[in-house]
């Protein structure tokens, strides 16, 4: 016999055929053996295989690759199932006893029989979540040992199209691999990468992906809703291809620069991003491009979150992974939905350690969370027991110790190699994340700068426009005009409020400086706006006096007042 023992297991993804084998330690962690993909673009989309013989085709170099890896054949594997049709119906059984007696374990099995007998047109029943039982107008989680005549029983039934699991077993019957067993995608996923606390006390996981969004609700520990969303990351790249940008640029522009969500001021009409090294766009227009297809994907979350029914009952919050939570600012765009406070978690990686001597395998970008979640439930050994051909010497034995020892040490070598590239890459990580943080607060207190600047000169241009009016008001006297005075008052009091507008926005955009040198500099700018905008209100107020006092001169009775006080005179 070969002695080894690995679980494979095989995700069918809407970019890539991912396949990946490994164990589970003790500690609970998973040691990985070997890992490869291959691209699906051309035979699988939003999860749902559409071209068998390619996809088989994908699925036999897959496997050729890890039994190069593993140096060693593979017996069998299992498979994750996912896909834009995957989704959960609620579903309830009721069963009359022939007499009032202690439930067992029998009649709850009978019950879920009878449930899975349920038919749905055109789909298949994959799994089914028990969700509570009903006895005598009480409801328990487990109905063993309650005494009753009738049992009720409420499940959750995983249901995805017919054409779903056949065109999964006829590409790997057609590649002539064994499966060991199916697992349910999101499930699995739920398991490694949600916390206990998170399951129990309530949370939405969101499966943001390249094709498609699963959207997997849990309370107490239970699955409650589960919907594929046929909207993915590879949808923000498609928007910004309508910009002529090819995909592999989109693609980049996307995952260097995309913001999910934009603070207003961030982005002003002079950023731009490069396209490539001829051509660059606006940051603004490529964040409203990101922010708006994100805005829907969001929304379509959250009206699933709504129709499981445990909207407000969720206190743990969202957890959201896959390649699409990469994007910047994707928390606060999960926010911007709800008008409540929403607790937001990027689940970037697994909760168990994982080790591998490939670090790129372990970067921690939510990309190969579903692929370690399926290598995970995995139980059976998948490695081939073929009998050896020929019987080894002792020589031949301890060559083949010392080679394995070697081996041993190479790997040690290059685990500890990686590990320091990535402890680097980390580092590196975090500088890059404190300069970009620097440059954004720069960005923003130069804007906010810029805008204190604009609004003293719109002051400034008000006090003009003010003092103009005081000429204006002092020839309305000299003309002895009523209706010159009240012009040259309006066009003073619309000055003057052009004026105090500019102040409130100046004095907005203070609260968004966080630098103190540039505070200083404001400070400075705004006390002349102030001082300016005081100057205005006595000025306009004496013009308003003025205009009353030519208006009471010019009225009958105050022309009538000066004749008299003429012919006193005389």
């Amino acid at each position: 016999m070969t002695g080894k023992e690995f679980i494979v297991a095989i995700e069918l993804g809407s970019s890539k055929i991912a396949g990946i084998a490994g164990k589970k330690n003790n500690d609970g962690s998973i040691q990985v053996l070997a890992y490869t993909s291959e691209d699906a673009s051309d035979c699988i989309r939003k999860g749902l295989i559409y071209n068998i013989n390619k996809t088989a085709m994908g699925l036999t170099a897959v496997v050729s690759e890890l039994e190069e890896q593993l140096k060693c054949k593979i017996a069998k594997v299992y498979v994750g199932i996912g896909g834009q049709s995957l989704r959960s119906i609620k579903n309830f059984v009721v069963d009359q006893l022939d007499a009032e007696r202690v439930i067992s374990k029998e009649n709850v099995q009978h019950l879920m029989d009878i449930n899975r007998q349920t038919r749905y047109k055109d789909l298949d029943i994959l799994d089914v979540v028990p969700q509570e039982y009903k006895v005598k107008n009480s409801i328990h989680t487990d109905p063993v040992g309650v005494l009753g005549s009738q049992l009720e029983g409420h499940f959750l039934n995983i249901v995805a199209r017919t054409s779903v699991k056949r065109n999964i077993m006829t590409c790997f019957e057609q590649a002539e691999i064994e499966i060991a067993g199916f697992f349910i995608s999101p499930m699995a996923l739920a398991d490694i990468v949600l916390t206990d606390i998170e399951r129990r006390s309530g949370c939405v996981l969101v499966d943001f992906g390249y094709d498609t969004t699963t959207v997997a609700v849990y309370k107490n520990r239970v699955l409650r809703h589960l919907v594929v969303i046929p909207l993915g990351s590879n949808n923000i790249t498609k928007d910004i291809c309508s910009l002529q940008i090819e995909d592999s640029e989109a693609e980049t522009l996307k995952c260097k620069y995309g913001s999910a969500f934009t603070m207003p001021g961030v982005n002003t009409d002079d950023d731009e991003y490069p396209v490539n090294d001829t051509r660059k766009i606006k940051a603004k227009l490529l964040n409203e491009i990101v922010a708006a297809r994100v805005e829907e994907i969001v929304a379509n979350v959250q009206r699933q979150i709504a129709l499981s029914g445990y909207e407000n009952k969720l206190p743990a919050g969202i957890i959201v992974t896959g390649g699409g939570s990469n994007l910047r600012n994707l928390q606060d765009a999960f926010k911007q939905q709800k008008s409540d406070y929403v607790k937001v978690r990027i689940a970037n990686f697994v909760i168990p350690d994982v080790k591998y001597i490939d670090s790129t395998v372990l970067e921690q970008d939510g990309r190969r969370n579903t692929i370690f979640a399926l290598l995970a439930m995995g139980k059976e050994n998948c490695a081939s027991q073929e009998k050896e051909t020929s019987t080894l010497d002792m020589f031949e034995q301890q060559q083949e110790e010392e080679a394995r020892r070697r081996e041993a040490e190479e790997r040690e070598r290059l685990e500890k190699e990686a590990a320091a590239k990535a402890k680097a890459q980390e580092e590196a990580k975090r500088a890059k994340e404190a300069k970009e943080k620097a440059e954004l607060e720069n960005q923003i207190n130069n804007n906010a700068k810029k805008d204190i600047d604009a609004a003293a000169a719109n002051v400034a241009n008000a006090l003009k426009r003010i003092e103009d009016a005081k000429k204006k008001v002092k020839e309305a006297e000299t003309n002895k005009s009523g209706k010159e005075a009240q012009q040259a008052s309006q066009m003073a009091d619309n000055a003057l409020k052009d004026a105090l507008d500019a102040k409130r926005q100046a004095a907005d955009s203070m609260a968004r400086i966080t630098d103190e040198a540039f505070l200083k500099d404001a400070r400075t700018v705004f006390a002349d706006i102030e001082a300016k905008c005081k100057e205005a209100e006595e000025l306009a107020k004496a013009i308003r006096d003025k205009k009353d006092e030519v208006k009471r001169q010019n009225s009958f009775f105050g022309r009538l007042r000066s004749v008299g006080e003429t012919i006193l005179e005389d």
